[in-house]
């Protein structure tokens, strides 16, 4: 019988804030709890709009969420991005979520194209 004890959320997060302000992992904690966390998080900064559209489609088709897909997908036709750079994108998405994540990409391919065919 195995004695190691696996790490649970709560013993690998403090359960109080800790006692010196960390700048960096601040901002991205009222990043995450923000009502306007996703405005403020896809606008662009240091990174393009669509470069965060990107990875945030590569993040959705790794882990699998159809809904993210679709929405992102959406976002990077309106905002004129090539199908090339889509392809790379997800091919590295692919590449780190493993064989499921190869059908996700093909949805987001027929999403991308429908979003972008002519009216």
């Amino acid at each position: 019988m195995s004695t190691c004890v696996r790490p649970t959320l709560k013993n690998v997060l403090p359960v109080s804030p800790p006692a010196r302000a960390d700048p960096p992992i601040d901002s991205l904690r009222s990043t995450a709890v923000s009502s306007k966390s996703s405005k403020s998080a896809m606008e662009a900064g240091a990174l393009s709009a669509a470069d965060k559209e990107l990875m945030a489609l590569a993040i959705g088709v790794a882990t699998h969420c159809d809904g993210c897909i679709g929405f992102h997908t959406k976002a990077l036709a309106r905002l004129g991005v090539e199908r090339a750079k889509l392809m790379e994108t997800l091919a590295v998405a692919v590449y780190m979520g493993g064989g499921p994540s190869l059908m996700y990409a093909a949805d987001a391919v027929r999403a991308y194209e429908e979003f972008t065919a002519a009216p």
